[in-house]
């Protein structure tokens, strides 16, 4: 990988979004990669919009910020809206197909804008819990930043410990995982 790799993932507080990207920053750590990770809470606890800044680079990262982001994930209507400005000419913008009224609000400029159902997948197939798994299955496979085992062994690392108490659990997140990587490979 000859440059960092730049995600931003957005959602309002509670829709794990930060979880995510310490997950994908963890699996990058177990590769041997370097991942830098700044969380943006911002308001959140009062109703505001989550962001989480995360680069990941075989070599160290010069730089926390930057103005593009490689993937940018929005999952609510106000982080599309706080995000929107974070895409360039080679950015994936990935949304959930379900929020309304967000046309005019997505970035034209974009490589490519996806709209995905993870919210009723989640309601659907799996449970609302592992709607952010879905996003991160999402992520990895539109980037290819870290490998599917890595990710699934650095949930296991993050959630053990409820794994141990439901094993069910185990299963749901990593179908969640395969999942949100079905939903982009249809349409990358």
């Amino acid at each position: 990988m000859a440059k960092p790799v730049k995600i931003i993932l957005a959602g309002e507080g509670g829709q794990g979004v930060q979880s995510v990207a310490e997950i994908i920053a963890e699996a990058a750590n177990e590769e041997g990669r370097e991942a830098l990770y700044i969380p943006n809470f911002g308001v959140e606890q009062r109703g505001g919009v989550s962001v989480a800044y995360l680069q990941i680079a075989d070599e160290p990262i010069g730089a926390p910020k930057f103005q593009i982001g490689d993937i940018v994930v929005a999952l609510s209507d106000r982080a599309v809206h706080r995000t929107k400005q974070y895409a360039g000419p080679e950015t994936i913008f990935v949304y959930d197909s379900g929020i309304e009224n967000i046309e005019d609000a997505l970035p034209k400029n974009a490589k490519k804008v996806l709209g995905i159902p993870a919210i009723e997948v989640s309601k659907k197939e799996l449970h609302p819990r592992v709607f952010n798994i879905i996003i991160m299955g999402a992520v990895i496979k539109a980037t290819e930043v870290v490998a599917v085992e890595d990710a699934k062994a650095a949930v296991e690392k993050k959630l053990g410990y409820k794994f141990e108490k439901n094993p069910k659990l185990r299963e749901m997140n990593f179908r969640a995982i395969e999942r949100g990587m079905e939903l982009v490979a249809g349409i990358l």
